[in-house]
């Protein structure tokens, strides 16, 4: 990789890093905002869901818009919108008695705002890398999104020691300077730009799905059900650590930093070896689901402290060994003009399974913690029977 294309690509990495911060910084002051707002288990997850869901929804017409105007235009003030939310929702924990509601209107906003970041930036990559070095490529912004997974528990819980509120206010402050740094030194090459109407493209995102549905669907459900379970699962634990094993403060950011690590090493080596080993990408993703679900099974069993994160590291593991692969397997089924869309609509899935997540396992546990770690465990079978079943080998790179 050249310096300057290493500069690049170095800034576009914060893209993911500080919208992974979106959610997962937010994750270990649940307890606090719970007790704080007077909230249940389900409206806390709500703070996730209200985030997740208009990003999800976004994203696909920031594809739209990306392949037809460019990436950069839509990307930087994306990074905007989602630090004035941030801003939004920490003056109204700051000035108000009542705040939850506007809190959560600032969170649609910082949603609508990540709408057009992570997945561009990832069809911005696409594009910049047109040899093997896409998929290594691929796999450190994977990596960095799960960098923030991992620094984003700890980061959490020390500025939560200011206040419950004071993460909000934290997001503005690191999104500017990426947004900034996107603008002036990412050079976005020349490609073959969308002309169509909407509708048009539409038809032409509809012959994409005739040619390549099968493989496209199957990869969307993997990376959908991880994060499904990855943030269902932490958001539970967040509540489980304090109440069962009375872990609190920086303590509980470093234990909820276990599983993430290994999410973000196993993201950053299986990208490595993949881009020298395409044709195993199919073999990784199924490695990947089925592991989880193994898991999710055996989870209830353990009991001890030390078992019981041990168990949350191997399904960070897994989860870490889905997420390249997948994102390779997207990126390389379209041609570039194509590639905007194909990529956001899956970012839709993968914020639509971190949004129901919260919620859903916040819903769940009310039956049992078996109860809703089988259920979580059939909904990973559910997608690994699909990657067998439905994913073929991706193509050489362009």
């Amino acid at each position: 990789m050249k310096k300057t294309t290493a500069w690049q690509f170095a800034v576009l990495c914060g893209v993911p890093f500080v919208m992974v911060l979106g959610n997962s910084m937010l994750i270990p002051v649940f307890p606090q905002m719970k007790q704080a707002m007077n909230l249940t288990q389900f409206q806390v997850g709500l703070i996730i869901t209200f985030f997740s869901l208009p990003a999800g929804i976004l994203i696909p017409f920031a594809g739209y818009l990306s392949d037809r105007f460019g990436r950069k235009v839509i990307i930087v003030p994306a990074l905007f919108l989602y630090g004035f939310g941030g801003l939004v929702s920490g003056f109204a924990a700051l000035l108000m008695d009542r705040p939850f509601p506007v809190v959560l209107a600032g969170r649609i906003l910082q949603g609508m705002g990540a709408g057009g970041t992570y997945q561009l930036a990832m069809a911005l990559t696409g594009d910049i890398f047109q040899s093997k070095e896409r998929t290594k490529a691929l796999g450190m912004l994977e990596a960095s999104n799960g960098l923030g997974k991992v620094i984003s528990p700890i980061l959490g819980a020390l500025v939560a020691m200011l206040s419950w509120y004071a993460p909000f206010f934290l997001y503005s402050i690191v999104t500017y300077p990426i947004a900034l740094g996107v603008w002036f030194l990412v050079k976005e090459p020349k490609h073959e730009k969308a002309t169509e109407s909407l509708k048009k493209y539409g038809q032409k995102l509809c012959d994409v799905f005739c040619q390549k549905g099968k493989t496209l669907l199957a990869s969307y459900l993997s990376g959908m059900v991880v994060l499904f379970t990855l943030f269902g699962v932490m958001s539970w634990v967040s509540d489980f650590l304090e109440s069962e094993y009375k872990i609190f403060a920086i303590k509980k950011g470093f234990f909820l930093a276990i599983p993430v690590t290994a999410m973000a090493l196993t993201s950053y080596l299986s990208g490595m070896w993949l881009s020298k080993q395409p044709q195993w990408s199919k073999a990784a993703v199924i490695f990947g689901t089925v592991g989880a679900t193994v898991v999710l099974v055996l989870t209830p069993l353990f009991t001890n402290i030390y078992l019981f994160m041990l168990i949350l590291m191997l399904l960070g593991v897994f989860i870490g060994s889905v997420l390249p692969p997948v994102n390779s397997i997207i990126t390389g089924a379209t041609k570039s003009d194509q590639r905007g869309i194909v990529t956001s609509l899956y970012g839709t899935v993968r914020f639509f399974g971190v949004a129901i997540g919260p919620p859903t396992f916040g819903l769940a546990v009310s039956y049992g913690k078996w109860a809703m770690f089988i259920g979580a465990a059939a909904i990973s079978a559910v997608a690994a029977l699909a990657a067998v079943l439905f994913i073929t080998t991706p193509p050489k790179p362009e």
